[in-house]
């Protein structure tokens, strides 16, 4: 097997994802931390690796790879099992209806840099930060958790009783909201979802931990 190096801060959520889904492929990677509190990712030799200056970057078979839902999807048709998507072509519609709920609306507007440019335009106003986390991030899960309802499709996982891609990107988006205050105790189908998944071994793994 080739050698998987991530390229990875331990507190993005962006990384996070990759991290839970190279474990449930089964594969094994190094790390190398890009401290975005140190600004790491605004260097050069990083920049000359990803020109985004974002988290994460995966080195696989002689390939970069950024962009964390394209790493995972090329994760899985490159190592198909265990499926991270549905058979079907509505399944799969589903499953990244889900995703990019979260991936593409609500993580963008909690990123650390956006965040860090509010407090600037606020005059420095450092309250603001967890003001804005809590009411965006739990705003983005009401609306993720309404979602499920309609889909009707929830059951030990976002879209039956298998994980996928949702499931990934839900996860870490529930640890930034416990981390942050935003209330969710009213949302029962996530939790519900957090309860099964919290403890599955390759969710654990992954689980933000500082170096």
């Amino acid at each position: 097997m080739s050698e998987i190096k991530l390229y990875d801060y331990w507190r993005s959520s962006a990384s996070y994802r990759v991290r839970i889904a190279l474990n449930l492929k089964g594969l094994r990677f190094e790390t190398e931390e890009v401290n975005l509190l140190n600004k790491e990712q605004n260097s050069d030799a990083y920049k000359a690796l990803n020109p985004q200056g974002l988290v994460p970057t995966l080195v696989l078979d002689g390939q970069r790879f950024t962009q964390s839902l394209a790493i995972i999807e090329y994760l899985e048709e490159q190592y198909p099992e265990p499926k991270l998507m549905p058979e079907d072509a509505l399944g799969r519609a589903r499953v990244r209806q889900l995703s990019y709920a979260i991936a593409m609306d609500i993580h963008p507007i909690c990123n650390l840099g956006v965040v860090q440019s509010i407090v600037h335009v606020s005059g420095g106003n450092e309250t603001i930060k967890a003001q804005w986390m809590k009411e965006k991030i739990r705003s983005g899960l009401v609306a993720f958790e309404g979602l499920l309802e309609q889909l009707g499709t929830t059951g030990a996982t976002c879209y039956g009783e298998t994980v996928s891609l949702a499931d990934i990107c839900l996860m870490p988006q529930v640890y930034n909201a416990d981390r942050w205050g935003a209330d969710r105790s009213d949302l029962s189908r996530i939790n519900t979802i957090v309860s099964a998944l919290e403890h599955h071994p390759a969710f654990a793994a992954a689980y933000p931990k500082s170096s």
